[in-house]
């Protein structure tokens, strides 16, 4: 989440004419995240998240996000439920830019997740995979290894300026990968983005996942490579096997990994490693100053793609030795 688009209060109170939520209490704008504008609203009905949606985000994608949305609240899954408008639409327009208002989860995002809460995720993000199999609008991953030669051009000039000799690893980086990306692996709807700025928990227990914005059709194991990059190494940068094997453990108990799946984790986790220091690399290089948005650094995803690429096999990540018996 971020702040990127100022609203004025008359602009907001227009647009809150459209709902039925009560009349306009506070506004206050969320600098978490990079993608969005959100604000936390409190009218008199409640809480609830306002989202703008900018010009990275394809208006033609918005059907599909605020509809996963609806499908997974509808089938058990704890995250935001799009608030319809009065004509019954999910999707509105203030400032110039299409907005959407989801309700508002319990909870908070920890700071320092443990083994326990990694344990949670795993398993909230195997519902989600398999709950997600009776969704019915498809949508690409607009981030994946096709996607990433471009990305990539567009900082690349610059990439030294952030640390000598970035270029040329990079450059190398992305050439390994695409000549090693798998194919034909399990596919279905991942969150593609489940940080742990988008998990609530109240004290241990996970109380809802948040923000469907990159959520996409690709393999399901990528999901869980994503999850290993941003919720099992520590501060100082190492693995945290414990918490590894938690998460794999938790989504295991809901859905088990194919052998393929497991022998290609090392391959995707470098991938996923890969995928958000490009974009975050672009965004600390673009990001304009003044935006209220928090710059997270890029370095920190080189340095975990370097440690992906001394892995042998899924057992070092946590996976049980006999899940890797084809």
């Amino acid at each position: 989440m971020a702040v990127y688009t100022d609203v004025s209060e008359d602009q907001l109170k227009a647009f809150l004419t459209e709902y039925d939520v009560g009349t306009l209490l506070s506004c206050k704008g969320i600098a978490e995240g990079v993608e969005n504008s959100n604000f936390l609203l409190k009218t008199t009905a409640g809480f609830y998240i306002l989202t703008l949606y900018e010009k990275r985000v394809a208006a033609a994608d918005l059907p599909f996000f605020l509809g996963l949305m609806d499908h997974l609240s509808q089938n058990g899954l704890s995250c935001p439920l799009p608030i319809p408008r009065l004509d019954g639409e999910s999707l509105g327009e203030l400032a110039d830019r299409p907005a959407a208002m989801v309700s508002f989860l319990d909870g908070a995002w920890l700071r320092k997740p443990q083994a326990i809460h990694c344990r949670e995720v795993g398993r909230a993000m195997a519902e989600m995979h398999v709950v997600g199999a009776g969704f019915q609008i498809r949508r690409e991953n607009a981030l994946t290894v096709g996607n990433w030669r471009p990305l990539w051009e567009s900082s690349r000039a610059r990439a030294d300026e952030v640390q000598p000799g970035l270029r040329d690893e990079v450059d190398q980086a992305l050439s390994d990968l695409e000549t090693t990306w798998p194919q034909g692996l399990p596919e279905g709807v991942i969150h593609a983005d489940l940080f742990p700025d988008n998990v609530f928990f109240i004290e241990d227990s996970l109380s809802g996942l948040i923000d469907f914005y990159f959520a996409c059709n690709d393999y399901l194991v990528y999901d869980v490579a994503i999850c290993l990059n941003a919720w099992c190494f520590e501060t100082d940068g190492a693995f945290n096997l414990t918490k590894g094997m938690a998460l794999i453990d938790g989504y295991q108990s809901v859905r088990a990994l194919s052998p393929a799946e497991a022998d290609a984790l090392p391959v995707l986790a470098r991938g996923a490693a890969l995928r958000f220091f490009l974009t975050r690399l672009h965004d600390w290089l673009t990001t304009p100053e003044g935006a209220l948005v928090v710059k997270k650094d890029p370095l920190e995803y080189l340095r975990k793609l370097r440690f992906h690429r001394q892995i042998g096999s899924s057992v070092e990540y946590g996976l049980p030795r006999k899940d890797m018996v084809s």
